[in-house]
């Protein structure tokens, strides 16, 4: 099969208007997609983005970026994208840089980190996005386990990654800075290299993504995907999207995470659509949405957070009639929100599902606008043959009854499923089981086919558009020498879903008191990136535990249920937000 003709296909699809027509093309298209043997070899950044977009639309915009708080301004074609991709590729391999090395992005939303990506892809090189929110103690665990080949940072973190690198004993190839650094080679001196580049003999199973991402127990695991999962595995979310070749589409997310992978890279770019991004400090909410309406924005996809802040506007303030695609991902939207934007600019905000793991799998697509109920999810993605199990992994076939989400694989292995956690085959094995992959998540589905998330299945903790792991909370926590013992559980909160709530028991010859808990706090903000940062503190006497020792965090949770529905504070409780001496520090 070709995979040229696979993406002319999919991009044919979306310009379908009638959309029942178009389910029921997606539909053939996928069925026939899980079946096919694909080439032993692809490179996607030659034979799509080069091969069909720079060929066919060389003179379109592929990217439109500006800075919400300088107001600097750049946009770039498609051949002007590739040529900068491959700039950077020839003077990586100037360097001695190789297929199958380890490229690090520390990079903030720059159109640099476009670049880096296509390069990635096209050299064959393992891309690993780093949120620029990092610690040096995070940053150092990353290169211990994962040592760089080739690193590119912005000029703010540059300390801290030579810090850590020397930690780690890492000496790679080659470190680019965005700015000026000693030590490092500035990314404007690049710009002499050729746009043009020979692509890598790239296997269509070679690993060239590795993520970080929490797990339950332990540091985190890296999730590889190949260059089969992601490109061809987000023709999945490009058709959940909508989107269309020439489409202006915008995702609010951060490099470093899969979101920004999933949406502001693979999503646009497989389909030929425009890519946009808005580098900010802090979010100003009023100069973000006049950003969506300035450059006529067709599809947006934000964070629940982000949607309950975008509905509290005057809207009719700004131009949104571009609008044709709205989408969210993370938890279920109050039907009051979706309400207020559907005034504003008449599309419904279409909830979708996946993780790093994998690209879009449950989701609401084009065609269930008018059709959706509020706070369902939609319905298993065509690539991907999703079921509920219970717990033995027997198949759940009653509507209303709570299962794990899991992908079954004996009738066909989803193409946007990753590859494996790096080199550890014994979570591999414990996430694939019974020729099923288990996500981890929880949902139902009523009799009407409407799938209802519920909740994870294990202990990590889901707060705005992150997942937090608390073994690396407790693991903080319990470095303070006032700290005994640690037990890490999400609290509900009606803005983020769940607040990272800390448990904490003290060491004898210690009191709780506000005093030690700004001391935690102040302690947690040395070691962790914001997001993980403990946003309650109580001090306990004891843990619930198994008889075998283990703490049970689900009943944990359950009293934080219980006190958020009752709405009680107790007095050994402390909230981040109390503390206005913390008002300096992460946020």
């Amino acid at each position: 099969m070709s995979l040229v003709s696979v993406y002319k296909e999919a991009m044919e699809l979306n310009t379908i208007k009638d959309m029942g027509k178009r389910e029921e093309a997606a539909k053939a298209f996928f069925a026939e997609l899980n079946q096919a043997v694909l080439p032993d070899k692809f490179n996607w950044a030659s034979e799509i983005f080069e091969g069909i977009h720079v060929k066919e639309r060389g003179d379109q915009l592929a990217l439109i970026w500006t800075d919400l708080d300088t107001d600097a301004e750049q946009q770039f074609t498609y051949k002007e994208m590739a040529a900068n991709g491959n700039k950077f590729l020839n003077f990586a391999r100037k360097n001695g840089v190789e297929k199958g090395d380890n490229l690090y992005m520390l990079t903030p939303i720059v159109p640099e980190t476009w670049f880096a990506t296509f390069a990635g892809m096209k050299g064959g090189l393992v891309s690993v996005p780093t949120a620029t929110s990092m610690t040096e103690r995070e940053i150092q665990f990353r290169f211990e386990a994962y040592k760089p080949d080739v690193i590119v940072s912005f000029e703010g973190l540059t300390d801290l990654v030579d810090d850590a690198l020397k930690k780690a004993d890492c000496t790679p190839k080659a470190k680019i800075v965005l700015g000026q650094k000693e030590g490092w080679v500035s990314y404007a001196d690049i710009d002499g290299e050729s746009g043009e580049a020979e692509a890598a003999d790239v296997g269509k199973d070679d690993v060239l993504f590795c993520f970080f991402t929490s797990g339950t127990t332990g540091l985190p695991k890296r999730v590889g995907h190949s260059v089969t999962s992601y490109p061809v595995g987000h023709l999945s979310t490009a058709v959940v999207i909508g989107l269309e070749p020439g489409d202006i589409h915008h995702n609010l997310s951060a490099p470093g995470w899969a979101k920004w992978a999933w949406s502001s890279f693979f999503a646009p770019f497989n389909l030929g659509a425009t890519a946009t991004g808005f580098n900010f400090t802090v979010l100003n909410i009023e100069k973000y949405i006049a950003s969506i309406a300035k450059y006529k924005v067709n599809s947006f996809c934000a964070p629940p957070t982000a949607w309950r802040a975008f509905v509290g506007l005057d809207l009719d303030k700004y131009d949104l009639s571009a609008m044709k695609y709205s989408l969210s991902a993370g938890e279920p939207l109050n039907p009051e929100v979706i309400d207020q934007w559907k005034k504003a600019t008449g599309t419904e905000i279409r909830d979708f599902y996946g993780q790093t793991e994998s690209t879009c799998m449950i989701g609401n697509p084009p065609w269930m606008e008018g059709k959706m109920r509020f706070g369902s999810f939609g319905y298993p993605a065509y690539m991907y043959d999703v079921i509920l199990t219970d717990d033995e992994g027997n198949e759940i076939t009653e509507a209303d009854e709570p299962g794990h989400i899991v992908i079954r694989l004996n009738n066909w292995r989803a193409l946007g499923l990753f590859q494996e956690y790096i080199d550890d085959p014994e979570k591999t094995q414990a996430a694939f089981k019974n020729n099923m992959y288990f996500t981890g998540d929880k949902a139902s589905f009523d009799k009407d086919g409407y799938w209802w998330f519920v909740g994870r299945s294990d202990d990590v903790i889901k707060s705005s558009d992150y997942r937090v792991g608390p073994f690396e909370v407790e693991s903080a926590l319990i470095e303070h020498p006032a700290v005994m013992e640690a037990a890490v559980v999400g609290s509900p909160d009606p803005k983020r879903y769940q607040l990272v709530k800390a448990y904490v028991i003290l060491a004898a010859g210690n009191e709780g008191s506000r005093e030690l808990a700004l001391e935690l706090f102040k302690h947690t903000i040395d070691v962790l990136a914001k997001f993980k940062i403990p946003r309650i503190i109580e001090f306990v006497e004891e843990l619930p535990k198994t008889i075998s020792g283990k703490i049970r965090r689900v009943e944990l949770r359950e009293n934080e249920e219980k006190k958020k529905e009752k709405e009680a504070t107790l007095p050994n409780e402390y909230f981040y937000h109390q503390f206005p001496e913390l008002s300096s520090k992460k946020k």
